[in-house]
């Protein structure tokens, strides 16, 4: 890449959370954008956006707009994905998926930056970005598995409600007044929209983060446990996870137990291994009650992770608490360092 080298750009999705963030990490990261084209469906089409400085039109996603195209970032739902991002490698695109699409796709490169960024070089046209609650606990893990090696992985969720949508997000607030105005409720939205029951997310805690499996997991879940194993590239490794949603707006919060392989690690030493990780900001002292919080981590780029203790009956089990903005790294902000790390390998170019 030359030096003043700048890309013709798409972001489908422009309009919604994700793409929003995605626009912002775009100018805040000075990606060498030649020319910047925002697509949404027709419903979205004709709404104007600013982007440093200027007003932009968003057009209506349909396979022509990808014409002169060198990176395509999607966020606009698995269907679309499936549909339109084919229809944009073939004109020359390098598609970043946001979606679950093509993730556990063997053709199909699965990246956090920090972990994997070599897998780029595999992709053929598709890079997918990994779900957020995926790509947070992976960046943790990664430098405890350069170190020590990984056997087992448990982890329970307390994901945000932007994780579902704006929507979602109004439904808490909605709710919150009216159960302190002492008003009846009827939700609409959560666990899952399109599933038969839905229960009060304000002041509540709901298990259920997507549709249940045929095992009893639901397919967050499933996600989360096949998703690591891929990026890990492990996939002996056992990984067991519940999520579950929490009345916060923005920023998820996982609490992990791991077992190496190598014992004899302090809890001090993982926390030297996780301070020196890349992506990472430890924040670990009880001594002042210094600990991640989702309140702390929105709006930032970093994954943070704190409560650091050895199991007090497993030599080589460790327990994290793990937080981080889930629109931020866990979608927007992961999907522009893959674009940025394709640009720096030279893996972009018609």
């Amino acid at each position: 890449m030359s030096k003043n080298q700048a890309f013709n750009v798409a972001l489908v999705g422009a309009t919604g959370a994700v793409g929003q963030q995605m626009l912002k990490t775009l100018a805040d990261k000075s990606f060498p954008i030649a020319s910047l084209k925002l697509l949404s469906s027709p419903r979205s089409a004709g709404k104007k956006i600013e982007f440093n400085g200027e007003t932009l039109t968003v057009e209506e996603a349909t396979p022509e707009q990808f014409e002169e195209v060198d990176i395509a970032l999607f966020s606009a739902g698995g269907s679309v994905s499936k549909q339109l991002a084919p229809e944009a490698v073939k004109r020359g695109a390098v598609v970043i998926d946001n979606t679950s699409a093509y993730r556990l796709d063997d053709e199909v490169p699965l990246v956090v930056p920090e972990v994997n960024e070599n897998d780029l070089h595999n992709h053929q046209g598709i890079v997918a970005n990994p779900n957020c609650s995926t790509i947070q606990m992976a960046v943790a893990l990664e430098p405890i598995k350069k170190a020590y090696g990984l056997k087992k992985v448990i982890t329970s969720t307390y994901q945000a409600v932007s994780g579902a949508g704006l929507g979602a997000v109004d439904e808490m607030y909605e709710q919150t007044q009216q159960i302190l105005n002492e008003e009846e409720i009827s939700p609409e939205l959560l666990p899952v929209s399109k599933d038969k029951k839905h229960y009060q997310i304000a002041f509540n805690a709901i298990p259920q983060i997507d549709v249940f499996q045929d095992n009893g997991y639901t397919f967050e879940e499933m996600k989360m446990v096949n998703e690591t194993k891929k990026i890990l590239h492990d996939p002996s490794l056992a990984v067991s996870v519940t999520c579950v949603r929490l009345p916060v707006e923005t920023g998820h919060s996982e609490s992990v137990y791991v077992e190496t392989e190598q014992s004899g690690a302090t809890a001090k030493d993982v926390q030297g291994v996780l301070k020196e990780g890349a992506g990472i900001t430890l924040q670990d002292d009880p001594a002042t009650q210094t600990y991640p919080l989702a309140t702390e981590a929105k709006g930032l780029p970093d994954v943070f992770v704190g409560r650091v203790r050895q199991d007090l009956d497993t030599d080589n089990g460790y327990h994290l608490w793990v937080v981080s903005d889930n629109l931020l790294k866990g979608a927007a902000y992961n999907s522009v360092q893959i674009a940025e790390s394709l640009v720096k390998l030279g893996l972009i170019g018609r």
